[in-house]
């Protein structure tokens, strides 16, 4: 099912003494969902993206714009009659049902010409149990399930009817570690299974990147950028898209552009073409530093962190933003931890560059 937001506003009027008069939840949002693929809403608490599920949902109506399944207009359209499957932060399982209860709960309120008779419906609730892999806790409650378990059987409710598209409310917030990386995992094994259009909202944009075909990255209701996971990575529009993506996250720099050079500091970095003199905020990826012994850019070494297959090297430069930077290099690398300095070269394609005042990317050349 493809789904379709033509610029979709939603607001909500301020409340007390000093609050603005409105707050744009989400600001003039244009978006075609292909049929059958994963969209990631990814960003920040407070950008909207949760507010986007509940206009797609029919829990909340926007104040201007449209929304589409397919051609039919779905608007003004009741929540019931959308036929969407919803599952929230914190699972909404009713307690005193067992799992096979709760997964039966949505096709027993069915009505009309989709009413399903006793056996359909058992077989319909086998079909998703087995699908999220819980076909042996059928007759367990919540309160005697695990986490990751639980998960599962919200998952299954909101696919027993095999709705037209799933919403996924930051489904792994509540889990472990561990569990969120095999929960996730079975997210994108059901989502591909089923083929049906999902969406996933989330601020962690290790777990988007993961499991989405594109991704929507929101700030303060105003999308930022959309694209697939590995080609916004690669390719931020703007500085905060480019901060937000990314673990650990990129390292930013007050720079220069002097005479065709980029500066970090007084380290001349690289030769740049066609970008004519100014102030920049110079962005470096962890994985963008190359130890040289006469590299270019000069950092006051802090220690070496060993992870195996990669070292983090933890440094200091005077333009750095923040009390530290990171950089993430092979561990056949040698670093002498003696030293007081460490000297880097860095990877053209994960350097970045934005302007000072707009935060908008410059792309550059180099020689």
């Amino acid at each position: 099912m493809k789904v379709v937001l033509e610029n979709l506003t939603k607001k909500f009027p301020g409340s007390g003494r000093n609050a603005p008069k409105e707050v744009v939840a989400v600001n003039n949002f244009t978006f075609e969902i292909p049929d059958g693929k994963l969209v990631g809403l990814l960003g920040p608490s407070g950008c909207g993206k949760s507010t986007t599920l509940n206009l797609l949902s029919g829990l909340m109506r926007p104040t201007s714009g449209r929304i589409l399944f397919g051609e039919d207009d779905v608007t003004r359209l009741p929540a019931e009659k959308r036929g969407v499957g919803v599952v929230f932060q914190n699972y909404a399982l009713y307690p005193h049902l067992t799992v096979r209860q709760n997964i039966l709960f949505p096709l027993q309120n069915l009505k009309g010409a989709e009413k399903l008779s006793k056996a359909e419906m058992m077989k319909k609730a086998d079909e998703a149990a087995k699908l999220v892999q819980i076909g042996d806790l059928m007759e367990r409650k919540p309160k005697e399930l695990s986490g990751g378990q639980q998960q599962r059987v919200a998952i299954a409710r909101a696919l027993v009817k095999m709705p037209r598209i799933l919403l996924l409310d930051e489904p792994l917030s509540n889990l472990d570690a561990r569990l969120r990386l095999q929960t996730r995992e079975e997210i994108r094994r059901i989502q591909k299974e089923t083929k049906i259009t999902t969406v996933f909202v989330t601020h962690d944009q290790e777990e988007a990147m993961s499991i989405s075909d594109l991704i929507v990255v929101m700030k303060l209701g105003v999308v930022q950028q959309i694209g697939k996971p590995q080609e916004v990575y690669d390719n931020p529009v703007n500085l905060f898209v480019a901060k937000f993506l990314g673990t650990p996250p990129i390292n930013v720099f007050e720079g220069r552009i002097q005479g065709g050079r980029l500066y970090v500091g007084e380290d001349a970095l690289l030769a740049v073409k066609g970008v004519s003199d100014r102030k920049v905020w110079v962005g470096i990826r962890p994985e963008g530093f190359v130890l040289k012994e006469n590299g270019p850019l000069v950092c006051h070494l802090n220690g070496v962190e060993v992870m195996g297959r990669d070292i983090s090297v933890v440094a200091v430069h005077k333009a750095a933003e923040t009390p530290v930077i990171r950089a993430i290099i092979s561990a056949e690398s040698k670093v002498d931890v003696s030293a007081e300095n460490v000297r880097f070269d860095v990877k053209p394609g994960k350097v970045f560059v934005f302007d000072r005042e707009t935060e908008e990317r410059i792309l550059f050349e180099t020689n």
